[in-house]
């Protein structure tokens, strides 16, 4: 912990619930959340940070599940690929074409598929964003509020990458370790780059690397957001945020609320998330172009009712 950093106390993140609140901000009805902030002139001021044409994606591959971790199973589950000598005869005369198909079934929440959280994934007291219950999920036909079909026009804003591990001169940051609004400035002077009202922030720890050069899972115990953070991008105007771990430190080191970047965030601020990035080939472009802002486009699959999507984030610098 930096010398002088302020840690709020308990309460003071509990408060964030209130003193952090959109809600009623774009209207009772509102079901977007920051997403609002991502108006028509930030979508076009965001095209302008397309500078080289190089486009990278931040998500990982959907790997088979001995490769997954913990509980999340992802997987083509049954693949078909016959041969033309196991097709009916109907389908064509030479029987000399054959096709594959797949299966999808898997679970994208957890700390390993890179996924997007919409705001009815939480519940804080019974309630969602904007104030509207828990009951309007339903178990066999999803979320009647707040669902990922909110963003069924898809997410195309400013992204900007602040590389935290790199930052303060290490490899990876370990994990339970927080990052802290010193830290975001700090990467904000070394990148020449400050965030702006409607931007995705996207957060490196290094824990992509660790996975490609070790497997390094870290289980649950993590690096991520402080709490400390909320206001900070409450403060900004931020949009979206995404990190690649499952976004806040684990343990958090609050008892009351286990996860207040997902609690808040998306409960009080409706900020949309996206988890489990790896942002390596982002943060070497970047690196590389000496540009640390970009276009990004995060596209979820209109999954009626569901509580977020399996994303492919693409940077176009």
């Amino acid at each position: 912990m930096a010398a002088g950093r302020t840690v709020p106390a308990q309460e003071e993140v509990l408060g964030y619930f209130d003193t952090l609140s959109n809600w009623g901000r774009w209207g009772a009805d509102d079901e977007r959340g920051t997403l609002n902030l991502v108006t028509d002139d930030v979508r076009l001021a965001a095209a302008q940070a397309v500078r080289h044409g190089r486009s990278v994606s931040c998500a990982w591959e959907v790997a088979v599940p001995g490769e997954m971790e913990r509980s999340t199973t992802a997987c083509p589950c049954a693949a078909e690929m016959p041969g033309a000598e196991n097709m009916p005869a109907h389908f064509h005369a030479d029987r000399r074409w054959g096709f594959s198909t797949e299966r999808l079934g898997f679970t994208f929440h957890g700390n390993t598929v890179t996924h997007l959280d919409s705001p009815c994934h939480l519940f804080w007291d019974g309630a969602m964003y904007n104030g509207r219950s828990h009951e309007l999920v339903d178990p066999e036909t999803g979320s009647g509020w707040a669902a990922v079909t909110a963003a069924a026009n898809g997410i195309v804003t400013r992204g900007v990458l602040l590389d935290v591990a790199a930052a303060r001169g290490v490899r990876w940051l370990e994990p339970g370790e927080g990052v802290f609004p010193d830290d975001l400035e700090d990467a904000e002077r070394r990148q020449g780059v400050r965030v702006q009202p409607g931007d995705a922030v996207l957060l490196r720890t290094g824990r992509g690397r660790a996975r490609h050069e070790e497997g390094a899972t870290h289980g649950i115990t993590q690096a991520g957001w402080h709490a400390s953070c909320l206001p900070w991008l409450h403060e900004r105007g931020v949009a979206l945020i995404g990190a690649d771990t499952p976004q806040e430190v684990q343990p958090s080191g609050y008892d009351a609320v286990l996860m207040p970047v997902h609690a808040v965030g998306l409960v009080a601020m409706g900020l949309w998330l996206v988890d489990n990035c790896d942002l390596e080939a982002c943060a070497a472009t970047a690196a590389e172009l000496g540009q640390w802002d970009f276009q990004l486009a995060v596209a979820p699959v209109r999954f009626a009712g569901t509580s977020g999507s399996p994303v492919n984030p693409i940077a176009t610098f």
